[in-house]
């Protein structure tokens, strides 16, 4: 499993140098994370690379790997529950889990739309809506890095997520 984590982020947990690795297969075990401030409050947003399917956690107490890891897949597995993708996480993420590595982020598509998220997490976050909550509100922010085709400019991340569960299949 890899967990691909910007600059900020890995200044917090102490995750050591970060190399380029390319994709992670499946892609269920591919996720970047970046962490953020919403006034002076610390949060992390967790997306799937290919999908962009997100939870966000909070940052307060994790200020190492073994502490982001646990909470991430914690989260993770709460949000793919809630959306009824929990054979996803028990059949892919779990044993992915076993063997986490750090690498640096895939690529600015990625790290566009994650800011896109960000700036739809941060107005919900400052509104007091939960970070859980946020996460599930995420997944349905229309996005052009995840269109479905040329025809779709936009997609969903929870809908792409699911496109990637029935291939798998």
């Amino acid at each position: 499993m890899i967990f691909r984590l910007s600059q900020k982020l890995n200044t917090k947990i102490k995750a050591g140098p970060l190399a380029e690795v390319p994709p992670e297969e499946p892609p269920f075990c591919d996720w970047s994370a970046h962490l953020f401030l919403v006034g002076r409050t610390q949060y992390i947003l967790v997306s799937n690379t290919k999908s962009l399917y997100s939870t966000v956690i909070l940052g307060k107490g994790i200020n190492d790997s073994g502490t982001f890891i646990e909470r991430a897949l914690e989260s993770l597995r709460k949000s793919l529950a809630d959306d009824n993708q929990q054979l996803v996480f028990s059949r892919f993420i779990a044993p992915g889990a076993s063997t986490v590595r750090f690498a640096k982020s895939l690529n600015r598509t990625v790290t566009s739309s994650m800011n896109e998220l960000i700036l739809n997490a941060t107005a919900a976050l400052e509104d007091g809506e939960a970070p859980y909550d946020v996460g599930f509100q995420l997944n349905d922010v229309l996005l052009s890095a995840i269109a479905p085709s040329k025809s779709a400019k936009y997609g969903r991340p929870r809908e792409a997520f699911q496109a990637m569960a029935r291939e798998m299949d």
